[in-house]
């Protein structure tokens, strides 16, 4: 077939820049290729996001040659089709203007043939400065929007579509990239074009499941074969023209797609052939229902898959990096990867990030990541006139049928704390009916469009948000839909505040911590080696961050002495937090059923909430969470009012567990032990202890819990200690012997060791980490990575009372 390639290597100039000319590549981003180019010094390194903000007030260029040979002129039509263009784009082929792009979530699709030659063409795209178009859209405004100038550093990118956080958040770095991101698509048409196909499922009371197939072809001519191959069967269609063909498969026995932990996540391929074209892709036949029962504590907000409760854990999700051209199907596969190998079974798509790339959802599909979707708004206030709604419907028409074959995504949601931000701008809390209306009328448009284009998945308003036209305070409110509680890290509350919070399902709740030394070292100079060195405290974004770690330092733990005990204690202190309230809420499971921490992953160096540090290497929370998400775990809770350990299975089957309870003193001597074998049903909640009314209460300072119980393969364990003030328990001070032959490292220890943390320079991770050490039984760690000997030569063993 007729074809030529606009992918690769361009040509990057700017107006205002006449030095520069470099190469670019693309799908890539402009700061990607002049620091490619060293024009630039590396944004990540040092201070030196300062030394760089000069890009964003130039324009930027970019250019090629291509060939077109004789049979593409003599094609009917040659489509371009593009997507994540970013974002203020002019495009001229051969010195004519064939377009203008203005919004980064939406498709391009446009036929060239008319501005083609044959022999050598030119492309040159255009990119306009942001800022400047973002103040003059606010001028024209009929009353003020205001955006998040907490997180943003350049203000009217709300009026913009483009990421919300490329200039700055309070974990991101403020860099405006220009470019494409996606592959560019060429086809050349001849007699008839295969665009695109649907699927639908329809599932039976016998268990079977009737897939629908849509296919849509443009043809000048009646007849053409379109096959359609589905799960070893063939079906022919004979078109009559252009328009939409149906046909339909009855799968009587489907193997479904389970989310992780729950089964396996199965996929059937399906491809449509017509001549020499040809589309395919992988869909899971899975069953999805949202549960908004009300029922004794208020209403329910439970994600249902083929018929099985679900408890939702994992993470939100931010962009991979500041620099789009970065992004590779390798970083995605590491990060979903982590996410699933920590037990996680949902990740939420953060509203001021992007819709993500196939990449991202192809994975999600195929490791079982249900997926949270928000819309593209956050934190600030949005226009609703007729001109945004436009734009808007635009990328929701492209977007939503895309993603919506994807078994992943399991809830629309229409925005990330924007019925929130109402309430924290001068201009709206002044003027609550007239921003309220404002805000319903974008968020009904973007319902309305998306229940057109997919109507088996549910719309959830916002997050956090409380129901359908509830505009109540999801961030305190815990009765019904989803919440984000902030309470511990933004307005200082002890950890103990989440043990007085019963959320139906919390989408957000955070605590930061510093980045580990292995990953400081990579950016900040050894002479900056300090928490409040200017370089350090550059890749710190929230104004306060730094002092709430500190501050909650001296609430909890003895002072550490130096910079690299000042990170790991960060660290240590960042997982107790989760901890306490990930164990809280899956101790009263059913009631709480879905749990995604802030986040997941960092777009750059940084001190963050994130448990995956822009390297990827794992923080301790990630080793924490890989434990306390684990589908069968002991957790200890005194909700009932008693102290008592719980055994949880979110398995859809029983399971049998045999655990060992112990009752250990500082010095490492086991005062008490108890044995417990259980085998508990399917999604359970059993208490299989509960502290002895002879058990005196005054002496639980004296030691500590530790719960040990093996399922299966799987080892589970938990350690529980009277108080969160460490600091005022009496804990030794241990020894531990590090053995290290080949890639397993063995340590054993004199007294009860905690948060016994390994860490190397190099990549990979630990089997685990981040663990509780008792007195003379050694534990032997894999290491997961390639160069066991970098690994052996800079591996450092942190603990608690080092």
């Amino acid at each position: 077939m007729a074809h030529f390639e606009l992918n690769g290597q361009w040509q990057l100039t700017s107006p205002q820049r006449p030095d520069i000319n470099i190469p670019m590549t693309l799908p890539g981003d402009n700061v990607s290729a002049l620091l490619q180019a060293e024009l630039i010094p590396n944004p990540y390194v040092a201070d030196n996001e300062s030394k760089v903000r000069w890009i964003e007030e130039c324009d930027w260029h970019i250019e090629r040659e291509f060939t077109v040979d004789e049979p593409v002129l003599l094609a009917k039509q040659v489509w371009m089709t593009l997507t994540r263009v970013d974002t203020l784009a002019t495009f001229y082929i051969n010195g004519e203007q064939v377009l203008t792009c203005s919004n980064m979530f939406a498709q391009q699709r446009i036929d060239i043939k008319t501005n083609l030659k044959q022999g050598v063409n030119t492309i040159r795209v255009e990119f306009a400065r942001v800022d400047l178009e973002g103040a003059e859209r606010a001028k024209k405004l009929p009353f003020p929007i205001p955006s998040a100038m907490g997180n943003n550093q350049i203000p009217h990118m709300n009026l913009i579509r483009k990421t919300q956080c490329h200039s700055g958040w309070d974990w991101g770095v403020c860099l405006m990239v220009s470019g494409i991101y996606d592959p560019i698509q060429i086809e050349v048409v001849d007699d008839v074009w295969l665009k695109g196909f649907s699927t639908e499922q329809q599932w039976k009371a016998d268990g079977s499941v009737l897939v629908d197939v849509l296919v849509e072809v443009e043809t000048d001519t009646q007849l053409h074969e379109i096959t359609i191959e589905f799960d070893d069967q063939r079906q022919s269609i004979r078109t009559e023209g252009s328009g939409h063909y149906h046909c339909q498969f009855h799968i009587i026995e489907p193997k479904r797609w389970w989310p992780a932990g729950y089964g396996e996540a199965h996929l059937y391929s399906i491809s449509v052939h017509c001549g020499e074209q040809l589309l395919s892709r992988k869909i899971g036949l899975r069953e999805l229902r949202l549960n908004n029962q009300t029922d004794e504590h208020g209403s329910a907000m439970e994600f249902i898959i083929n018929g099985t409760p679900i408890n939702a854990k994992g993470a939100n999700w931010i962009p991979v990096d500041a620099m789009p051209g970065r992004e590779c199907e390798s970083r995605y596969r590491n990060l979903l990867q982590s996410a699933v190998d920590a037990n996680m079974n949902m990740i939420r798509v953060w509203g001021g990030g992007q819709y993500e790339s196939e990449t991202f959802y192809n994975l999600c599909d195929e490791l079982g990541l249900l997926v949270w979707q928000d819309m593209m708004f956050a934190c600030s206030l949005y226009p609703s006139d007729d001109d945004f709604l436009k734009d808007v419907e635009q990328e929701l028409r492209f977007q939503i049928p895309r993603l919506k074959e994807h078994p992943s995504i399991a809830l629309w949601c229409g925005d990330n704390e924007v019925i929130g931000a109402i309430g924290w701008y001068d201009e709206s809390k002044h003027n609550k009916v007239k921003y309220t209306v404002n805000y319903d009328r974008l968020n009904r448009m973007i319902e309305q469009v998306i229940g057109q284009q997919d109507d088996s998945r549910r719309f959830w308003p916002s997050s956090p948000c409380n129901g359908e036209l509830d505009f109540g305070d999801a961030w305190h409110d815990d009765s019904k839909g989803d919440m984000h509680f902030w309470d511990v890290w933004h307005s200082g509350k002890s950890f103990n505040a989440y043990l007085n919070i019963n959320p139906r399902f919390c989408s957000e709740f955070g605590f930061q911590s510093w980045p580990s030394f292995a990953e400081a070292k990579q950016f900040v100079p050894e002479q900056d080696w300090n928490v409040t060195s200017p370089t350090f405290e550059q890749h710190q974004k929230n104004p306060r961050g730094n002092s709430i770690i500190t501050e909650m330092f001296t609430r909890y733990f003895r002072f550490p002495s130096g910079f690299e005990e000042m990170l790991y204690l960060s660290q240590v202190q960042q997982a107790m937090a989760i901890k306490t309230a990930c164990d809280h809420w899956r101790a009263i499971s059913p009631v709480c059923r879905g749990m995604l921490y802030w986040q997941l992953n960092d777009n750059w160096p940084v001190s963050s909430w994130s448990s995956l540090e822009y390297s990827g290497r794992w923080k301790q929370l990630h080793y924490h969470a890989k434990r306390f998400f684990a589908p069968q775990y002991l957790v200890f809770s005194e909700h009932t009012g008693k102290l008592s350990l719980h055994l949880l299975n979110d398995a859809k089957e029983p399971v049998s567990v045999n655990a060992q309870l112990q009752w250990v003193n500082w010095q490492g001597e086991v005062k008490q032990t108890w044995q417990l074998e259980q085998s508990v049903s399917k999604d359970s909640n059993t208490v299989v202890w509960q502290l002895d009314d002879q058990f005196d209460i005054a002496n639980l300072t004296s030691g500590f819990f530790y719960a040990e119980g093996q399922v299966g393969e799987e080892r589970i364990t938990n350690t529980w200690f009277s108080t969160h003030e460490l600091k005022t328990l009496p804990m030794e001070k241990a020894k531990i012997e590090v053995k290290i032959e080949a890639n397993h490292i063995t340590l054993a220890s004199d007294k009860p060791a905690f948060f016994v943390h390994l860490e190397s320079d190099t990549d990979g991770r630990f089997s685990e980490s981040s663990l509780t050490l008792l007195a003379h039984q050694p534990v032997t760690i894999e290491f997961l990575g390639d160069d066991v000997a970098a690994m052996a030569e800079s591996l450092r063993v942190y603990h608690l009372m080092q």
